[in-house]
């Protein structure tokens, strides 16, 4: 086991590092943001001065060695709009960004696991049929589209919830729902497949002539075999949700690391998207890994491989 900790550790690792090396590199094809901080009138002078300030000047090489070496130590420099430490901006905004995930990761979950496990035992009824609608219609609606209209409903029709902003729990209802939609139809159709594949093995009709109850099978037996594809898909919706954000709080102006990776890139702020994507590729490299080693928590076999 603990070989498999120290060998899915080093592909994180190595995950984090190609995620530098691409973002470091890619926010540069945009050009060099002196014009933006710089007035139309600068003289040469000035520009030079500013990108020596900066380190434009120097080999693209050079400054990506200097960005990893104060990046392994936190320090991803000063936005060059806000002029702070950039990581500092990214960790203030992060809680609002994990409440708005963790809150539509719950209200997917609530929804799909008891929706998949009832269709599923009760397959092709009306239950399953609701299920199936659900799923069908959570992956069609674009997640813009979806807030959009939630805020045309719910706050310029009803006026029962605030249109933007953040702050208190009304405003992570909307942009919590808008997020959770996609959700929520991925993990219904894969536990419900799941679920139907496990109900007919064979020690499934074993527990049934040894008298065990429904509940029981379900719960006890199909739902812990049928959950381990479904907890990589849930691993992996926790990274689609964190990307999600972007749009989502841009839409409903929340103040999340979303919406200041937008403004950043719109100011083409080198230190704050980078700060941001690699905040970003560590949480969902740790969500990742943390995901594989349950797998041994969920299947004994796995474990002893």
């Amino acid at each position: 086991m603990l070989g498999y900790v120290a060998t899915r550790s080093v592909y994180a690792l190595a995950v984090v590092f190609g995620v530098s090396i691409a973002v470091f590199f890619l926010i540069r094809i945009g050009g060099d943001p002196s014009a933006l901080f710089l007035a139309p009138e600068a003289s040469l002078e000035e520009i030079v001065r500013f990108r020596h300030q900066m380190g434009f000047d120097r080999p693209i090489l050079l400054q990506y060695v200097d960005f990893l070496s104060r990046a392994v130590r936190g320090d991803f420099g000063l936005s060059l709009r806000y002029d702070q430490p950039a990581m500092q901006l990214v960790l203030e905004r992060m809680p609002a960004t994990l409440a708005l995930s963790a809150a539509a990761l719950g209200i997917s979950l609530l929804i799909s696991v008891p929706l998949a496990i009832l269709a599923a035992s009760y397959r092709g009824s009306l239950i399953d049929r609701i299920g199936l609608l659900i799923s069908l219609v959570g992956q069609s609606f674009p997640t813009f589209w979806l807030a959009i209209m939630l805020i045309l409903i719910f706050s310029e029709r009803l006026h029962w919830l605030p249109p933007s902003g953040g702050g208190s729990w009304q405003n992570l209802i909307m942009p919590a729902l808008a997020l959770a939609a996609y959700s929520t139809a991925i993990i219904t159709r894969l536990l419900r497949s799941s679920m139907i594949e496990v109900l007919q093995s064979d020690y499934i009709r074993t527990a049934r002539g040894k008298g065990v109850s429904n509940a029981g099978i379900v719960l006890k037996h199909a739902l812990r075999n049928a959950a381990i594809p479904t907890l990589t898909v849930v691993g992996l919706q926790v990274g689609a949700l964190l990307g999600g954000a972007v749009i989502t709080e841009e839409i409903f102006a929340y103040p999340g690391i979303g919406r200041l990776a937008i403004q950043a890139i719109d100011n083409r702020d080198f230190t704050v998207v980078q700060a941001f994507v690699f905040l970003t590729a560590v949480l969902i490299v740790g969500i990742n890994l943390t995901v594989d080693l349950c797998y041994g928590l969920l299947d004994p076999r796995l474990r002893k491989r």
